[in-house]
């Protein structure tokens, strides 16, 4: 069984991730909380990205897999944002995995070839209105990412993946009510709004060895939206 690593794993994406992987793995969760987990087959640990210092002593000394999953959805005229909100949205999604990163990298170093999962967004890609701090933000993780991929070659696999607006606690300002969920879902090409399970099952195939030859990837896990233009 695989040390699988997650970064938040209570809610949203981070927990359908964990319910993929529990069975065939050994999943630690390094969360704020353990609240939707107490019936799981994981190892809660308790952390805030943002300000604590993973406790090493409770993982493994191997670390086959970190999937990182906090992160933001800040959304503003570029205008009405001062310079914090744009340092806040670098902390959490950035800066704060730069640290869990460093912080473990001898554990993944150990492992035979570790995977690195993380979580960009559709925004990095694409120009779109008011996203100009997470965009900034989304953008920095595929650029680190491209670079830590062949910085550690072939020891470390480091993927992204890029979705677009995801069903989950994070976004449910923007899907609260029918119309707003069905004009968003009528944007993607596909015709609906993404899932966690959407996410969490591209996240446990490039966790697992099932992908063991795919590095430095982006993946567009967006209903279409990113490559395909059929809403005219």
């Amino acid at each position: 069984m695989k040390n699988i690593l997650l970064i938040g794993g209570s809610y949203g994406i981070g927990l359908a991730i964990a319910k993929e992987l529990q069975y065939e793995n050994k999943v630690f969760i390094a969360s704020r909380t353990n609240e939707n987990i107490d019936d799981m087959n994981v190892t809660h640990i308790q952390f805030d990205a943002t300000t604590d210092t993973l406790d090493m002593s409770k993982l493994p000394g191997v670390i086959d897999g970190l999937v990182y999953c906090p992160g933001s959805i800040n959304l503003r005229p570029f205008k009405g944002l001062k310079p914090e909100a744009f340092e806040q949205d670098l902390q959490i999604n950035f800066i704060s995995l730069v640290k869990v990163i460093q912080s473990i990298l001898p554990n993944l170093v150990a492992s035979e070839q570790s995977s690195i999962v993380l979580f960009s967004s559709v925004a990095a890609s694409m120009g779109m209105p008011f996203h100009t701090s997470v965009a900034a933000a989304k953008g920095a993780i595929e650029g680190f990412a491209k670079a830590l991929a062949a910085e550690y070659a072939p020891k470390i696999r480091v993927n992204v993946i890029a979705p677009s607006l995801t069903d989950t606690p994070l976004a449910d300002k923007f899907l609260n009510n029918d119309v707003k969920r069905e004009k968003l879902a009528e944007r993607h090409p596909l015709k609906r709004v993404g899932t966690s399970e959407d996410m969490a099952q591209m996240a446990s195939f490039l966790i697992s060895s099932k992908s063991s030859w795919i590095s430095g990837q982006v993946f567009h896990v967006d209903g279409g939206m990113s490559t395909l233009l059929v809403n005219q």
